[in-house]
């Protein structure tokens, strides 16, 4: 399960969804201040991660699990606290990207994933990591409004079921910590933007280390 444990006395920073796009963007800017726990299913997205970090003099732990079993994801979770006790940040960008579609096209096996990666999830994620994360901690999610649009079934209804969870989890925490943040990072250039938007001139978009720079002030910050 893991790659490269590695004792630091940096703060750590989980990242769920780190072999590609934002994610691995996010997780190698972290690694500049934190030790990186990477989280993903991509094995080979992971070690070039992992890859870059080692150039930038950090350090990171590779988790090569799917985030939907939940066994896996407790093991996971009591692993980090048997050796560290604690992590400072959860960063959840982890994704599918069912195809556009009408409703009532919809493919049952895109609808299962999509659910089971966007929304399911969360039900054993945020329970699991909460326990992990200090009172003052902070998890970050990351809105994309889709829910409602024509062709977006899949996609944008499961999304905004995941964003709709976390906004209670940050209204149920205001008081009490860990602080949830919630952001809204630009269009990208992105394996995900590029199923949805196939012929699209991605030169127009932001690259992920570009806006992972402009969102790290957000997710850091007080």
């Amino acid at each position: 399960m893991w790659h490269r444990m590695t004792d630091t006395s940096r703060p750590l920073a989980l990242v769920t969804g780190a072999s590609r796009g934002l994610g691995f963007a996010l997780a190698e800017a972290l690694a500049d201040t934190h030790h990186v726990i990477a989280v993903a299913r991509t094995v080979g997205g992971l070690e070039e991660l992992d890859d870059r970090i080692q150039k930038r003099g950090g350090t990171a732990t590779l988790a090569p699990m799917d985030i939907v079993k939940a066994d896996a994801m407790a093991q996971l979770c009591r692993s980090v606290h048997d050796r560290w006790g604690q992590i400072a940040l959860w960063v959840h960008t982890a994704i599918h990207a069912g195809p556009l579609t009408p409703v009532d096209h919809l493919d049952a096996k895109d609808w299962k994933k999509s659910l089971s990666i966007n929304t399911d999830a969360m039900a054993h994620l945020v329970p699991y990591i909460s326990h992990l994360l200090a009172s003052d901690g902070r998890a970050v999610f990351f809105e994309d409004n889709h829910g409602g649009e024509k062709f977006y079934g899949h996609y944008g209804t499961t999304k905004a079921a995941q964003i709709h969870l976390a906004r209670s989890w940050q209204e149920e925490t205001r008081s009490i910590g860990p602080d949830v943040r919630i952001l809204s990072p630009k269009p990208m250039a992105t394996h995900l933007r590029a199923r949805f938007f196939p012929g699209e001139d991605r030169a127009a978009l932001a690259a992920p280390a570009q806006e992972a720079a402009r969102l790290l002030p957000d997710i850091l910050g007080a």
